[in-house]
């Protein structure tokens, strides 16, 4: 009995950090962390901006069709590289969300998932999410590989990277918009 009054603010410090760690509701709260600390992701300068190589890319969707990332050529894109046990890349879901239904007609979101379809289409349906998911099914163009999730790029109709962002980011701010739109019109 004394062990424990003695140890009593470690055993609870400890039993904390297991919550934290090892349960549903440290990933929630994980999550809940990440979105109050998002902020929005800054425009790379011109001179440090980076063109892709080539467009030779093959997706699939959560359908199993075939998507070529050839056919994007000429058009602003979102890449956002995520999976359903990230924190953070669960965390920035809603922004996406929002951001998808406002330029979903305009802008080509690719929502690259690094999970099992059905883990993913499970956690879509729950979530309510309906932007696209894709999945890799051929080598990443080397300016687009990251080891981080997740990471988002957004490039402009000439295929430069105009925004990179490795972590969670609110992705519904004015700042993105406002690039969006001028991207938009160029």
């Amino acid at each position: 009995m004394k062990f424990l009054k003695k140890h009593k603010g470690n055993i609870i410090f400890l039993a904390l950090l297991a919550i934290i760690f090892f349960t549903p509701i440290g990933f929630q709260l994980k999550v809940l962390v990440n979105r109050y600390i998002n902020f929005a992701p800054s425009e790379i300068t011109k001179e440090e901006q980076i063109k892709l190589s080539n467009y030779n890319w093959n997706l699939t969707d959560a359908k199993g069709n075939d998507i070529d990332f050839n056919k994007y050529k000429d058009k602003v894109i979102l890449i956002n590289f995520w999976a359903t046990w990230c924190p953070p890349c669960v965390a920035e879901m809603p922004s996406f969300q929002e951001l998808y239904d406002s330029y979903k007609n305009e802008v080509v979101f690719l929502f690259v998932a690094n999970d099992k379809a059905e883990k993913v289409t499970s956690f879509m349906k729950k979530e309510n999410y309906t932007f696209p998911v894709q999945f890799e099914s051929s080598a990443t163009p080397p300016e687009l590989v990251s080891s981080s999730l997740p990471t988002t790029f957004i490039l402009d109709k000439k295929g430069n990277i105009v925004m990179q962002k490795k972590g969670a980011a609110n992705w519904n701010s004015d700042k993105v918009r406002n690039l969006l739109d001028r991207l938009l019109k160029e």
